[in-house]
């Protein structure tokens, strides 16, 4: 899959019968059954869905970032990556921003593996949530994006060769994460 490949939004997913309550200020936290990649990011956005679950596609510019984990330390080979963290605990817990506006909203999680040089594997999921609370806030401008396209095919977050020697750092792709 390539960023700007259609299934980049929800993995070809659509609307569900079911979706989750959760707390403005509180954890939502996604469950794999397996997953065997230590080396990528971990990055979580969410798209507002103002008209409800059945009208939303998650199209247009409106995606925003409210975590992520890539690399910490300089080893780019290790396995000091928020993947790493998955790999081990098969979870990953993120804060939904306690000023955010409450309403229906997607939530993806999306796991980029970067093991094999230059070849990164995408693996994003939704789910739908509700937000519940007395917060105002919503992202503007550089936080928002839209989902496939939200960086290029060749942004150094996505295409890297991690065995490479001389990088020390990774940044992962698209908009800074928007916390509140």
């Amino acid at each position: 899959m390539s960023v700007t490949d259609a299934k980049m939004t929800c993995n070809g997913g659509t609307s569900a019968p079911l979706s989750a309550p959760v707390k403005a200020g509180e954890n939502v936290t996604a469950v794999w059954k397996q997953w065997t990649h230590a080396q990528g990011p971990v990055m979580v956005w969410l798209y507002p869905c103002p008209n409800g679950f059945s009208n939303c596609d998650g199209k247009g510019k409106n995606w925003f970032k409210i975590d992520e984990m890539g690399l910490w330390g300089n080893n780019l080979n290790s396995e000091n990556w928020g993947t790493a963290i998955v790999m081990k605990k098969l979870e990953w817990s993120s804060k939904i921003p306690a000023s955010l506006k409450p309403g229906d909203y997607l939530i993806r999680h999306e796991l980029l593996a970067l093991h094999q040089a230059n070849t990164p594997q995408f693996y994003p999921e939704c789910a739908q949530i509700s937000v519940q609370g007395s917060g105002s806030g919503m992202p503007s401008g550089q936080y928002l994006t839209s989902i496939p396209a939200y960086a290029s095919q060749s942004d150094p977050g996505v295409t890297v060769d991690i065995y490479q020697g001389g990088r020390t750092s990774y940044t992962p792709p698209g908009p800074k994460v928007w916390t509140g």
